[in-house]
């Protein structure tokens, strides 16, 4: 951790005017830089940035000396000698080093770097991405197809890289709203301000993610029909990392195609197993339940209901009140739960230097056990108690869990056998075919014109939804279910299994 010592040192704001001038340099090419390097590149940076004659007190070779010998000793810079500037043969004894970035030291300078820079405010899920996506997954598919291992390679690298953003995005945008819901500093003006754009960001996220979700799933399905594997080897021999075997660059590209699978296929094809766009739609769900749960807070406090802010405002003002500072102690002690201290009937260890006689006031303090002093029972040896473990209950509660989702699957199974407008469903496919079509109707959200077929999946089967002349009946357990101008199909899910 030392390679973060120039962060927080006495000189940091001159380490990091230092390291910027090597990060420059090193965006133009230039790898070794001398102090009066250094000295040039910080003044032409500077005046880049604020200007002729704004850029503050420029850094003389002599002082940046020092610096880079102790970014050195630290390990963020490496040196070695250069011969070259010695114009006598004392110059030549007295060393000149060149200096350049070691490979840690870069990655510190470029951490510490990113949290300067950061914007804490800048939060927002990616929904433009996932048709990006989808168009992406097609490619990839063709060009492996066609055997193009270079437009695999530039495709699958681009799949990786949108969706390590769209993943970055939406931990930062979660955690962002999780601070937003737990503060107590922000203001009922500033939140409802935001509010509509907030709640419409994470709805018209959550549709989108439903709606090609199982589009994705399906694209993902017809890239591995062309062959995984293939694909695999294909991306590694376009890999241009020279300084890693070709074995590293084959698992690294095996294990960035398996981490993109999961997101939108289930691990192993367990129709009980739920993927990461299944997880983040959940999470998105969730999020605006608790917007919405800070809102009711909000505009309770703004008619006049009783708030934690509130309620210290009145009790402020009551202690403002209070005639004396008599009254004012009374006060803390009844709203605190303060009482008077315990008085306690004890002997001195040694009653004749310390008689019970003799007043509190005159002698020494006693210790006392904590449990005497909060019970007022003397404390006695014994056992520990014995920790309560409900594993049966557990048990049962995970055995009943299981099974639940062993009769949703089968109820799944059995729903994508047959139609479903020609018989007659029992509860558990009622229940499954809900869901699916609760999935589905988020995409019917037109304000003019026709929707066009919409799908969603759940439990490993997909559900589509396509227009239709006339109304359409379901007979179930429950009842009838009318759809106007829409009718049901339900199919099992793509192949989930990667192809080996």
């Amino acid at each position: 951790m030392r390679l973060f010592s120039f962060a927080t040192a006495e000189k940091r704001a001159d380490y990091l005017r230092v390291l910027r001038a090597f990060d420059s340099a090193r965006a133009a090419y230039v790898v070794l830089l001398h102090a009066d390097d250094v000295a040039e590149w910080i003044a032409r940076a500077e005046s880049a940035v604020y200007g002729d004659g704004a850029a503050g007190v420029p850094l003389p070779a002599v002082e940046i000396g020092p610096l880079l010998e102790q970014l050195h000793r630290w390990g963020v810079l490496e040196r070695s000698y250069d011969g070259t500037r010695a114009a006598t043969l004392a110059e030549y004894r007295n060393r000149h080093y060149v200096y350049q970035f070691a490979q840690a030291g870069f990655q510190a300078y470029r951490a510490v770097a990113g949290v300067l820079a950061a914007r804490m405010d800048d939060a927002s899920l990616s929904r433009l991405v996932l048709p990006e996506l989808l168009a992406d997954l097609r490619t990839l598919a063709a060009a492996n197809r066609d055997g193009d291992a270079e437009r695999v390679y530039t495709t699958l690298r681009r799949l990786d890289a949108a969706l390590t953003d769209m993943a970055a995005r939406a931990a930062h945008f979660y955690l962002s709203l999780g601070d937003l819901v737990r503060t107590t500093e922000i203001t009922p003006e500033s939140f409802l301000a935001h509010k509509d754009a907030l709640l419409a960001h994470m709805r018209e996220f959550s549709m989108d993610l439903a709606r090609f979700a199982p589009r994705l799933a399906a694209a993902i399905g017809e890239v591995e029909d062309t062959g995984a594997d293939a694909l695999i080897r294909r991306a590694a021999g376009c890999d241009e990392r020279v300084l890693v075997s070709p074995a590293e660059r084959e698992a690294d590209w095996r294990s960035r195609w398996d981490g993109l699978r999961t997101w939108f296929v289930a691990a192993g094809g367990e129709s009980s197993e739920s993927c990461e766009a299944d997880r983040l739609r959940e999470a998105t769900m969730s999020a605006i339940a608790a917007v919405l749960s800070l809102l009711r807070r909000v505009t309770e406090t703004r008619r006049g209901g009783v708030s934690r802010e509130s309620a210290l405002r009145h009790l402020a003002a009551w202690f403002v009140d209070t005639p004396t500072a008599g009254s004012a102690h009374a006060l803390y002690d009844a709203v605190f739960g303060l009482g008077r201290p315990r008085h306690l009937a004890l002997e001195h260890p040694d009653a004749e230097l310390i008689p019970t006689s003799r007043s509190w006031w005159d002698a020494p303090p006693l210790e006392i056990s904590r449990t005497l002093a909060e019970t007022g029972r003397a404390p006695t040896a014994g056992a520990p108690a014995r920790i309560a473990r409900n594993d049966a209950g557990v048990r049962r509660l995970r055995e009943a869990q299981l099974a639940a989702q062993r009769e949703r699957a089968a109820a799944a199974a059995s729903l994508a056998t047959g139609a479903v407008h020609e018989r007659v469903l029992d509860e558990r496919e009622t229940e499954v075919l809900l869901r699916l079509l609760d999935a589905a109707s988020t995409a019917w959200v037109p304000v003019s014109g026709t929707v066009d077929g919409t799908t969603g999946s759940d439990n490993g089967v997909t559900l589509t939804v396509r227009p239709c002349d006339g109304s359409t009946v379901i007979r179930t357990a429950a009842g009838l279910l009318h759809l106007n101008n829409r009718r049901l199909e339900v199919r099992a899910a793509a192949r989930r299994g990667a192809a080996r």
